[in-house]
């Protein structure tokens, strides 16, 4: 029965992984560019959550929906600022900018508020309930819960709506899709903030699940988020969300073993293996690049 209890935390875990991870495999697929300051997006919408919910008084959902909305901001603004001249550029040009803007929020908010870390105020009901003879934390479930329904609306964006088709297209051919007269620069604009407000959605989630946040934290789930997207094949949004859940997963049982310490490792652990053995990911296929 323990083992049920730890699947359903690495469940909830692995939910937060994917949430971030989308943002990566979203961005990524438009554009093929590794956006490293997504982590630090992440960081952003914890914070605005902790001071929505403890200097303003919000309860968690008008919460999650501003740090969301301001994240998503931030992510056209990065966009705009940063990567949109790089988009003809060396890839290893723009990789490096993004790592400079990671480090430029990182600091700067560490400048504005200090590098002290805060203990996120506690918001959500902590109840237990028993699911044939299992205990399982409400926290878990409403975690597990929403992130559900942000990856199901998150589908029904890209499948059924009209700037979902947009964005598949310029994720095949963005020349093509210009010469059909979709507006690549908004089209990706749009992408960008949706996978901004996915990790927006995710600093929430995690600073309520974990109850601590700090400007730095989005560093270490950030690379969990990226091993996530390239293990489930980098530019595939279902590969991000199984990727993030087996990745989730993983960790909790590693855990549960008593290798606790080793956590953290196991996560690059995979992402060494997956490059060895099946570099496009469990999803992705084999393409060939001229060099």
């Amino acid at each position: 029965m323990e083992w049920i209890q730890q699947l359903v935390n690495g469940i909830s875990l692995g939910s937060i992984y994917a949430l971030i991870a989308l943002g990566y495999t979203m961005v990524y697929g438009i554009i093929k560019l590794i956006n490293f300051a997504h982590g630090e997006v992440f960081m952003i919408g914890a914070f605005i959550g902790f001071y929505a919910i403890g200097g303003w008084g919000l309860s968690f959902v008008p919460a999650l929906l501003l740090a969301m909305a301001v994240c998503a901001i931030i992510g056209v603004v990065i966009e705009r600022v940063a990567y949109k001249r790089l988009r003809n550029a060396t890839r290893i040009a723009a990789l490096i900018t993004a790592i400079g803007v990671s480090l430029f929020i990182q600091y700067g908010v560490i400048y504005i508020r200090g590098a002290q870390p805060e203990a996120y105020p506690n918001v959500l009901p902590s109840k237990t309930f028993e699911i044939f003879g299992v205990n399982i934390s409400s926290q878990s479930l409403l975690i597990l819960s929403v992130s559900i329904i942000l990856m199901i609306i998150l589908q029904f964006i890209v499948h059924r709506t009209k700037m979902g088709k947009a964005m598949r297209a310029v994720s095949f051919d963005a020349e093509a899709a210009r010469l059909m007269g979709i507006n690549v620069d908004r089209t990706i604009s749009f992408t960008f903030a949706i996978g901004s407000a996915l990790a927006g959605a995710a600093g929430v989630i995690f600073g309520t699940y974990y109850t601590k946040i700090d400007p730095l934290m989005g560093v270490i789930p950030g690379l969990k988020a990226f091993v996530a997207a390239v293990l489930g094949g980098i530019g595939i949004i279902p590969g991000a969300m199984v990727g993030g859940l087996v990745l989730g997963v993983v960790e909790t049982v590693v855990s549960a073993f008593g290798y606790s310490l080793w956590r953290d490792a196991a996560a690059f652990i995979i992402l060494i293996l997956i490059l060895i053995f099946k570099p496009s990911g469990l999803f992705g296929k084999n393409t060939r690049e001229k060099v």
